[in-house]
């Protein structure tokens, strides 16, 4: 590991100042990524700059129903909240699916969302990863490629996100908030998760010196009984190999009123499925209709040689989501 200068900043304006006086520093959370891909000699920072006695750990919940987490805030903290296991279960469910006791005692959320996709190339120094080393070219193309993507895959980059809260947030339009030298913004959760496309390299719109303040959730009243299923090898500590983010709510006469569907394990970022609830709405609530809407959204994956079984996985996860969801009843 190459030596690796360290700071410790008071404040936000402290932390972007520094960082952006260093175009090779990062900021330092948890660490639960960040130390272990300075170990395999992955990333190279020459600065790591502490943040964590910045005050963003606050887990708020607004007057409109909605609820505001600090980027700083743990992500056991934030699972076992009173106010996101009542009105967000799926965003604690996928925080206690999405990792091990001891790295949820860890890691921040702001830091989950910025976690670097776990493909194994991208991890080795020695294989071609377009990620690491733009225009390299991507192993996993023509190599092990089970765990891989099948939808928003690109001819540079078919590795996937490997965050569950993510995929939660994505289903309930959660947008982030982030401050940098050009003042505070907001960018909707969808648009800060990144295709590849031809510069698979960059992942999100963050500039170099932005940091990531906070979690806006807006209310959703369905989703006081919204669920996340994850599908993965072994019931223990796991990256998904499929995973469903569901909040539904179905009309008194049976029908479909509304409903949120996002993907993990699957694709390139958190996946909207808005194919399939487009398909949903207005019909009725029965396995068929989600069959239908699951055949059409996995109806434009691109499998490759060893992960063509995700295409059947996910849609039998999407009908066993949707199915749960459904037995819950209608929206509190």
């Amino acid at each position: 590991m190459r030596p690796v200068s360290y700071a410790r900043v008071p404040d936000a304006d402290t932390a972007i100042r520094t960082i952006r006086n260093h175009p090779s520093a990062a900021f330092l959370a948890g660490g639960t990524t960040e130390v272990d891909l300075l170990r395999q000699n992955v990333v190279h920072p020459d600065l790591l700059i502490d943040i964590n006695d910045l005050p963003l750990k606050l887990i708020e919940e607004l007057p409109d129903g909605g609820i505001h987490i600090g980027a700083l805030a743990r992500i056991s903290d934030v699972a076992e909240a009173p106010a996101v296991v009542a009105r967000f279960p799926v965003i604690s469910q996928s925080l206690v699916l999405g990792a091990s006791p001891q790295l949820r005692n860890m890691a921040s959320i702001g830091g989950n969302l910025l976690q670097r996709v776990r493909c194994s190339y991208f991890r080795d120094p020695g294989s071609a990863c377009n990620k690491r080393r733009p225009g390299s070219g991507c192993a996993a193309l023509d190599g092990f490629n089970r765990g891989h993507a099948i939808l928003g895959t690109s001819a540079h980059c078919i590795a996937t996100h490997p965050s569950d809260l993510a995929v939660a947030l994505v289903a309930l339009d959660a947008v982030v908030h982030v401050e940098g030298a050009r003042g505070a913004r907001t960018i909707p959760i969808d648009d800060f998760f990144l295709l590849p496309g031809d510069t698979p390299e960059r992942e999100h719109p963050l500039e170099h010196g932005e940091l990531i303040t906070g979690i806006e959730v807006p209310p959703l009243p369905m989703a006081r009984r919204s669920l996340y299923l994850k599908v993965r090898d072994r019931e223990s500590y796991e990256f998904a190999l499929t995973s469903v983010a569901v909040a539904l709510h179905v009309d008194d006469n049976g029908v479909i009123g509304g409903v949120r569907l996002a993907l993990g394990g699957v694709a390139t970022k958190p996946w909207r499925a808005r194919r399939a609830e487009e398909l949903l709405l207005g019909q009725p609530a029965q396995t068929d209709s989600f069959a239908r809407a699951a055949a059409a959204e996995l109806a434009q994956a691109t499998p490759r040689t060893h992960n063509a079984f995700k295409i059947e996985l996910a849609q039998r996860a999407m009908i066993r989501a949707l199915e749960s969801a459904a037995r819950m009843g209608g929206a509190a």
